[in-house]
Order: C-alpha cells, then structure tokens, then sequence
C-alpha cells in the first residue's frame, strides 16, 4: 500500500510539472495543477498533527483532480501539435 501511495504521488508530481511547462497554454492553466497538487500535500501532511479525516476527505480528491486536468491539457497539446498551425 505504502509502495502505491509513493508512486501516485510521483505520477501527480510528474503531471503537474509536465503541464506547468508547457508554454501555448495560458499561465492560470499552467499553474492549477501544481496548486492543487500542493494543497492535496499539505492536507496530507495533516495526518503527522492527528487529523486524519480532513487529510482522507481533501488530499486524494485533490489529487485525482490534478491527475485529469492534466490528462486534459497534455492531450490538448498532442491533439494541437498534430493538427498543425491554423490558417
């Protein structure tokens, strides 16, 4: 369990920081991702203070937000890039 937990959040990490730099999309785009990835770590840092049920509630939702926006935006990327330039 412990191994699943590392390697989600290594993924949300590796998500937010892939649409973060990316440049054709505009900066509050870029950036929601990253926010709420580290909103979901400081609530999940509230279960080392004894608050467990305001870490489960908010951190894994948070975090499943930050996984599908950032499927949105890189797959609008690949799907703009192969499109090519507009005319």
């Amino acid at each position: 369990m412990i191994a699943f937990g590392i390697a989600f959040f290594c993924f949300t990490l590796s998500c937010s920081v892939t649409v973060a730099r990316m440049q054709d999309i505009p900066t509050w785009r870029r950036f929601l991702p990253l926010t709420l990835f580290l909103i979901a770590a400081a609530a999940s840092l509230l279960r080392a203070f004894d608050i467990p049920e305001v870490a489960n509630a908010i951190s894994f939702p948070l975090n499943l937000a930050v996984v599908l926006l950032s499927f949105r935006e890189i797959r609008g990327s690949r799907r703009k890039r192969e499109l090519g330039p507009s005319v």
